[in-house]
């Protein structure tokens, strides 16, 4: 199973419409859930949510007098979404900043153009290496752990097509936080040796011929293994 990098979920999570706050009609603001989750203690299940920060809002101006005569606390409530759902909850706050730390819209769209202007370049690059056969540059792109998710996984997909048996032992050996990238890796690997006809030793992991029926490299019987 698959798990979506925190990189992926903001992706998805821009590319969303950002949901009104029901209290008041304002658009709210992405907001980055703090590592130390409070509460319950079980988090929200997102990396990311949707806060509505209008001081305004009639559910945070009210809610100052509703926690102090309720719980006897000097805090309120800001409107929180679950991102691509139509699920609005009440996040605690103790003070009119509570919260804006996380706030990451101006923060994220700086990065977030950056990224993208990065994962356009890169595959661009990966295009014309694709057209000239260039896997050792391919295999360069892949290797290097600051290029983008994305392009990582266009690289190791081109390798699979075109890479040639020297691709195949770095592929190997590549261990990658990413699943998704290492997934790609990994059926990389697997389409070279399929693409020329060879395969993996069982007894030395080294490559050799998917007839051999003696393994050239530790001399162990492979026929029929």
């Amino acid at each position: 199973m698959a798990f979506e990098t925190r990189e992926e979920v903001l992706e998805k999570v821009l590319e969303m419409p950002k949901p009104v706050c029901p209290h008041c009609n304002i658009e709210m603001s992405i907001w980055e859930v703090p590592p130390v989750n409070f509460g319950d203690g079980l988090g929200w299940g997102t990396p990311f949510l949707f806060i509505c920060f209008n001081d305004d809002c009639p559910s945070y101006v009210n809610g100052w007098d509703h926690m102090e005569e309720t719980y006897a606390h000097k805090a309120s409530y800001r409107c929180m979404n679950y991102p691509g759902s139509d699920t609005f909850e009440f996040l605690p706050v103790f003070s009119p900043m509570g919260g804006t730390g996380q706030m990451i819209d101006d923060q994220v769209l700086a990065q977030e153009e950056a990224l993208k202007a990065a994962i356009k370049k890169g595959f661009n690059i990966l295009a014309t290496c694709f057209v000239d056969k260039d896997g050792p540059t391919i295999l360069r792109i892949l290797l290097d752990p600051t290029e983008p998710s994305r392009v990582r996984m266009k690289a190791a997909e081109m390798l699979g097509d075109i890479g040639e048996l020297d691709a195949i032992e770095p592929l190997r050996n590549l261990k990658v936080g990413n699943e998704l990238v290492q997934e790609k890796v990994d059926a990389a690997a697997k389409k070279i040796q399929a693409r020329l006809f060879v395969r993996e030793c069982p007894f030395c992991a080294e490559i050799i011929k998917q007839r051999a029926k003696i393994c050239k490299h530790c001399s162990r019987d492979v026929a029929g293994v």
